[in-house]
């Protein structure tokens, strides 16, 4: 079977704090199995998440954690208007002022 690939495109600091949750669930804990039931989602989640790591020149410099820390605070101003509200599954992060990680994968 043939498979078209996808692009999905987020701002470098979505990419960024996705990457670092991503690897977080999968590497860290037992919680991917525990969130997500179906082994079948797990391929595009390993997908994706590859396709991060060697996107994001971030997550292999020493301040990690600063600058994990400032895209966070900036995710949430630009959901919120302000850094200190939490942030819900529902909201929407597309509008985040940042250059664009595009991340493929294809087969």
């Amino acid at each position: 079977m043939d498979e078209e690939a996808v692009t999905i495109r987020l701002s470098r600091d979505q990419a960024f704090v996705l990457s670092d949750w991503l690897y977080q669930v999968m590497f860290r804990s037992d919680d991917l199995a525990r969130i997500v039931h179906d082994s079948a989602v797990w391929s595009p989640i390993y997908a994706i998440s590859g396709a991060l790591d060697t996107t994001l020149s971030e997550v292999f410099l020493p301040d990690y954690r600063t600058r994990l820390e400032e895209a966070k605070e900036r995710l949430r101003a630009s959901l919120h208007g302000g850094a200190d509200e939490a942030t819900s599954p529902d909201d929407d992060a597309t509008a985040a002022p940042q250059d664009e990680v595009s991340v493929r994968r294809s087969e």
